[in-house]
């Protein structure tokens, strides 16, 4: 389970370097108009267009999010809400760890970022890089959504070669709090073979999510 998490956890900041020089050439987020969604779609790999969709639950996640308890971050006023056999395992002021009983985890990050940080920039530059790796079959889905009325970009990952190695359902965003400009980092986890197991819980948490502004 350590090695998981931990490969987990990389897999995140190999995902932010990725970016540099995705930002260097962006000089303006995208235009954007709403839609709605249950779960992740693919895209038709336009990115001046693509269009936000509205994060919405299947009535199956709606139930699951209904049964589920809600569970605050308080440091960053961000709250879920969990299924049962879900627990904190580990909080800090700018990350911290959920887990279940099966070996699924929420794993969310806050990185802080200067006042002048082009975060509209940096969210394109996050959307191309992530339909890059669906062109080259990495993800399963890619798009922006709005959680909670925050715009980010949502993918799914593809299953590893290795099927015990991890595959994520991931979510970025800027927002500004506290007098803060911040990234979130929003990763649900666990290994590839026990992953359609999550598929339908996965959006439900991630979709529950209550964001401070």
């Amino acid at each position: 389970m350590k090695i998981l998490l931990l490969t987990a956890l990389l897999g995140t900041v190999l995902t932010l370097c990725g970016l540099t020089e995705r930002l260097k050439s962006l000089s303006s987020g995208s235009n954007t108009a709403s839609n709605s969604t249950s779960g992740p779609t693919k895209t038709d790999g336009k990115t001046s267009d693509a269009q936000v969709e509205q994060a919405k639950m299947t009535s199956e996640q709606q139930a699951i999010a209904d049964a589920a308890t809600e569970t605050k971050w308080d440091d960053q006023g961000i709250s879920w809400r969990l299924p049962a056999g879900w627990k904190k395992t580990d909080m800090k002021k700018e990350n911290a760890l959920f887990s279940s009983s099966d070996g699924a985890f929420l794993i969310p990050t806050v990185s802080v970022m200067p006042d002048d940080f082009p975060s509209d920039v940096s969210l394109k530059a996050t959307y191309d890089s992530a339909l890059q790796q669906l062109k080259n079959g990495k993800y399963e889905s890619v798009k922006y959504v709005e959680i909670d009325g925050v715009k980010g970009v949502e993918w799914l990952e593809n299953m590893p070669e290795d099927k015990i190695g991890p595959r994520r359902h991931q979510w970025i965003a800027f927002r500004n709090y506290l007098g803060q400009n911040q990234q979130l980092n929003i990763m649900l986890s666990t290994k590839g073979s026990n992953f359609d197991k999550h598929r339908t819980d996965f959006p439900a948490i991630m979709y529950s999510m209550k964001i401070g502004k």
